[in-house]
């Protein structure tokens, strides 16, 4: 179910339909979510055509064929086109997913594309994501020490680095952040399942001396504990990442420290 922060008092409506490209006989149908600040108008879903002998395969590439043959003023965010960045994250075919990884062939109907749910919209397809950057700076990701610093490098044995594998991959896409029911509902104050990540990777990594205080940050009632183990954002995540697992290696880490 795709949940979307809308301006009040607003209502998706049927927007344009965009006439077919002309001489093209293999087509896709694409209805993308558009809004603007600036018109004052209703959100609405735009129908466009994709000449797909003239598109790669997929969703971001409809989507740049579209920008540039039929209606400059999509807006949408892109980078890498690899599934590196996160920049392209959007909800697809009902589902939190990359654009630029999302094959069209994987879509078997018209290719539905909105937002991603829950996070307030800066305009068409772009997400406004201070709240979760601000979520992510309060949980201090990165190497924390008290120790002098080493000449070189901080030395990390193979056992303690494999630790580290399934966490350090997050490209912060917020896929499963918004995939999430709790941080729908509480997003102010629950950290959310791509924040807490992280926040293991830095308290399961051996080279970090301040576990203790990480721990601190979290003991509360919302910031970590408003997860119930719902189990989206691991199948919305699309680097195949566990946060849900992680999440409930940090309630682990709280109960031993207690005993």
């Amino acid at each position: 179910m795709v949940e979307l922060t809308l301006p009040k008092n607003s209502k998706v409506r049927q927007g344009k339909v965009w006439p077919k490209p002309e001489g093209a006989t293999n087509l896709r149908e694409y209805k993308v979510y558009r809004w603007s600040p600036d018109d004052g108008e209703n959100p609405r879903i735009d129908t466009y055509y994709v000449d797909m002998d003239d598109c790669g395969p997929m969703v971001l590439d409809g989507l740049l064929w579209i920008k540039d043959h039929i209606d400059p003023t999509l807006t949408f965010r892109r980078s890498c086109r690899e599934g590196i960045c996160g920049s392209c994250a959007m909800n697809i075919d009902g589902t939190n997913t990359l654009a630029c990884t999302k094959g069209m062939d994987e879509i078997s109907s018209d290719v539905k594309i909105y937002p991603l749910p829950h996070m307030p919209v800066v305009k068409d397809l772009v997400p406004d994501l201070s709240v979760p950057y601000a979520q992510l700076s309060s949980i201090k990701p990165w190497l924390q020490t008290v120790s002098p610093e080493p000449a070189k490098e901080w030395k990390q044995s193979h056992e303690d680095r494999s630790k580290l594998d399934g966490l350090y991959e997050c490209i912060l896409c917020f896929c499963c952040q918004t995939s999430c029911p709790s941080y729908w509902w509480n997003g102010e104050r629950y950290l959310g399942p791509a924040v807490l990540l992280q926040a293991y990777r830095w308290l399961i990594d051996s080279r970090d001396e301040k576990t203790g205080e990480r721990l601190d940050n979290l003991e509360d009632p919302f910031r970590l504990y408003r997860c119930h183990t719902i189990m989206n954002c691991t199948q919305a995540c699309p680097k195949g990442l566990n946060p849900a697992k992680a999440i409930a290696e940090i309630k682990q880490m709280m109960v031993e420290r207690r005993v």
